[in-house]
């Protein structure tokens, strides 16, 4: 019953409980290959036993671009705190050895006028500076630039003007790395790569008599991806002659395109083929290959500058061996309609099956024969006028 409703593949339903089955005859199914990139363009793979942490902090700008959101604004939040705190301690310090905070050491000074501030009496570093609290709103009110009037720095202490310099100087630099670290994490270069889109599925079938790996890759926006280039890797365990095994062997493949080289002119969805032939690593590959079970990853990258922005944009993909479909190809999205053409997204990664010889490129470049027992592929369906044409002499029996 759940293998009817999808929940529960097939091969997965038992007919006994798990109780009646011997020891001897359980088994469990295989896990599927992990996947090195993901279909969403990120990269599996976990960075253990790094002990040489302090090369992240000589790029300190880097490292607060790539941490997430909140690490960010916490940062930049206690950044601003601790600077206020810090500046509102040293102008509390200022103002403390310069008596600014005894009130009577002002008095004293001015027995005749009695108020700070008179004409020939006491003159404080910074106006109106009585505890901590006033000296930390002052900090805020210099480094934000506010200037409420009440508060300022007076000509009577050098080392004050030299505070409030440094303090203006640092807070600018808080505020241009602030600033910068938000225009980079808003304007990374994977977003624009969400509206470029591949095919779920890849596809192996004929094309022009020889076998070729095909996907579909489209744009979604209407502002192009400038000098756009496409390129594809096989990822596999492969051993050398010496032994050596190799866990993630990157192999380039050739790619073939309607524009012709790794150059695209993605205006609209475009299938790129890969043709395999001798120097394809997918030579030896038949429908008997392409299962979950089967070590074999194929990499998808496409690359471009943003029209808009003029950042280097990147998406990726990968299909393992269970999501290369054999014998099919994808259907025609693009139609001309009232003098524009447009496409339909919503069969953009539809396919059709097609007769394809179910052996590898090998066996067919080997035995062409094979060719000639597989029937043709429906041609597809165009709808064409008929056109009367008149002619132009008539022949008569009548003499002239």
């Amino acid at each position: 019953m759940l293998s009817r409703k999808g929940i529960i593949p097939e091969e997965y339903v038992l007919t006994r409980l798990a109780e009646d089955v011997p020891d001897h005859a359980r088994y469990r199914a295989r896990e599927r290959r992990a996947r090195f990139v993901g279909k969403n363009g990120a990269c599996n793979v976990a960075h253990k036993n790094i002990r040489e942490q302090g090369r992240f902090l000589q790029d300190v700008f880097t490292t607060l671009v790539d941490l997430k959101w909140p690490h960010t604004l916490l940062i930049f939040t206690m950044s601003f705190l601790c600077s206020w705190l810090l500046f509102g301690m040293v102008w509390w310090l200022i103002a403390f050895a310069h008596g600014d905070l005894d009130h009577s050491t002002r008095l004293q000074r001015d027995p005749a006028e009695g108020v700070a501030g008179g004409p020939s009496g006491f003159v404080p570093c910074v106006t109106s500076i009585h505890s901590f609290t006033s000296a930390f709103l002052f900090s805020i009110e210099v480094q934000v630039t506010i200037g409420f009037g009440g508060r300022m720095v007076t000509e009577e202490c050098p080392a004050a003007i030299l505070v409030l310099i440094v303090q203006n100087i640092v807070g600018l630099v808080i505020n241009a790395i602030m600033l910068g670290c938000i225009f980079m994490k808003t304007s990374q270069a994977h977003r624009r790569a969400e509206t470029l889109i591949f095919s779920k599925h890849a596809v192996i079938a004929l094309r022009e008599g020889k076998l070729c790996f095909m996907l579909r890759v489209g744009d979604l926006r209407k502002s192009m991806i400038i000098s756009a280039t496409i390129r594809m890797q096989v990822v596999k365990k492969t051993a050398s002659l010496e032994g050596e095994v190799v866990p993630l062997n990157q192999i380039d493949i050739q790619m073939e395109n309607p524009v012709g080289g790794n150059s695209i002119f993605l205006v609209s969805p475009l299938i790129i083929y890969h043709v395999i032939d001798k120097n394809s690593p997918l030579y030896d590959i038949s429908p008997l290959n392409l299962h979950h079970h089967e070590d074999l990853e194929i990499i998808v990258i496409l690359e471009g500058v943003v029209e808009t922005t003029g950042i280097t944009t990147q998406a990726r993909t990968s299909y393992l061996a269970d999501e290369i479909l054999w014998g099919q190809r994808f259907v025609p999205i693009v139609a001309e309609e009232d003098g524009r053409y447009s496409v339909d997204y919503s069969k953009f990664g539809n396919t059709v099956k097609v007769p394809t010889p179910s052996c590898t490129a090998r066996q067919l470049e080997e035995d062409r024969s094979i060719m000639d027992t597989m029937p043709l592929s429906p041609k597809g369906t165009m709808r064409k006028r008929s056109v009367k044409l008149k002619p132009k002499f008539t022949i008569s029996d009548k003499p002239s």
